[in-house]
């Protein structure tokens, strides 16, 4: 028999520019509603600073209590962008760079005809044994580890890794 038991989520937005109001999140609305007609329910959601300690205690407090965590922001290319070396250490595994991460970047950036810079490079480091998240977007992948789903913050990269994480699930229990 299959299990009728309702997935729990929980989201957290990371990114001083959220907090600032430089910056207005258009993800939580869209993932609420993704998750939703999916039949999963989303019970938690923040927004929190781009800080490897507020990172940590967040992501280590949530994946214990909620069937999927969903991070959006901090793994691009900027000095800031620390949410995959955070989780790293939440999840207790080294910060590596990985192989499918790095290729598809090489493959990206060949395509628009840019370099691949160190900076860019950074993109595909993240926890030794994560899952690629693809980005039909942008090239650089999102990933998975354990119960956490690591998603970019730029809107449309943000839905494209929606789609390809309610893939990677598999789950269809519709609300009614």
């Amino acid at each position: 028999m299959l299990n009728k038991k309702i997935k729990s989520a929980s989201i957290v937005v990371i990114g001083n520019e959220i907090l600032s109001g430089r910056t207005q999140d258009k993800n939580i609305n869209y993932i609420a509603k993704e998750l939703f007609k999916s039949g999963i329910f989303l019970k938690y959601v923040c927004v929190i600073r781009d800080d490897k300690k507020t990172i940590i205690k967040e992501i280590r407090n949530l994946k214990k209590n909620y069937d999927f965590v969903i991070t959006t922001g901090g793994i691009g290319p900027t000095h800031d962008d620390i949410t995959a070396e955070s989780i790293s250490l939440a999840v207790k595994k080294p910060f590596k760079l990985n192989k499918g991460a790095y290729l598809e970047l090489v493959k990206y950036y060949k395509k628009v005809k840019s370099d691949l810079t160190d900076a860019r490079k950074k993109m595909a480091y993240m926890p030794m044994g994560s899952k690629l998240i693809k980005n039909s977007v942008s090239g650089a992948p999102g990933f998975q580890i354990e119960n956490i789903f690591v998603f970019a913050g730029i809107p449309s990269i943000a839905q494209a890794m929606t789609k390809e994480f309610l893939k990677m699930i598999k789950i269809k229990n519709k609300f009614y």
